[in-house]
C-alpha cells in the first residue's frame, strides 16, 4: 500500500483520538457489557446488545486509525524549503478574481480535509490548481459552476 500524506497536526489529532478510544472508551464499553451480562438473559437484553454494537464501532475506529497512521507519510511543512510555492501543508490566502472575496485554505491529506475549518484535500480541484503556484499568481479552478480564478495573496508554512 502506498504512503498517504498527513500533516503533523493531522497525525497528532489522530493519535489523540486513538489514545482516547483505547484508554477511555474501550474500558467504559467493556464495563457496560459486563454490567449488562450480570442482568441475566442476553437474548432479550437491549443494554447488552447496545454495548456490544458500540464496542464494534470503537474497535472498528481503532483499527481504521491504526491503519491510517501506519500508512501515513507525515510531512512537517515548517521544515520544507518550498521557496514561497504552494505545497502540501501550506496555508494559502486567496482572493476570488471576480468577486474579491477572500478565503484561507490549508492543503492537507484526504483524511484531514474539512472545508468548514479551511482544510482542503490535496486531491481537490482547488488544491491541484494551487500546487506549484506562488504569491501573486492566478490559479484557475474548474469548479462545477464553471471556471473560477483565484489570486494567491500569501503562502505560509505553519
Amino acid at each position: 500500500m502506498s504512503k498517504v500524506p498527513l500533516t503533523v497536526q493531522g497525525a497528532e489529532k489522530m493519535r489523540a483520538e486513538l489514545e482516547q478510544l483505547k484508554s477511555r472508551e474501550r474500558p467504559r464499553v467493556i464495563e457496560a457489557i459486563a454490567e449488562a451480562r450480570a442482568h441475566g438473559d442476553l437474548k432479550e437484553n437491549a443494554e447488552y446488545h447496545a454495548a456490544r454494537e458500540q464496542q464494534g464501532f470503537i474497535e472498528g475506529r481503532i483499527k481504521e486509525l491504526e491503519a491510517k497512521l501506519s500508512n501515513a507519510q507525515i510531512i512537517d511543512v515548517t521544515k520544507v524549503n518550498a521557496n514561497g510555492k504552494c505545497v502540501f501543508g501550506a496555508t494559502v490566502d486567496l482572493a476570488d478574481v471576480e468577486t474579491g472575496d477572500e478565503v484561507t485554505y490549508k492543503i492537507v491529506g484526504d483524511d484531514e480535509a474539512d472545508i468548514k475549518q479551511g482544510l482542503i484535500s490535496v486531491s481537490s480541484p482547488i488544491a491541484r490548481a494551487l500546487i506549484g503556484k506562488e504569491m501573486d499568481d492566478v490559479a484557475e479552478v474548474q469548479a462545477p459552476g464553471g471556471l473560477k480564478e483565484y489570486e494567491i495573496l500569501d503562502v505560509r508554512y505553519e
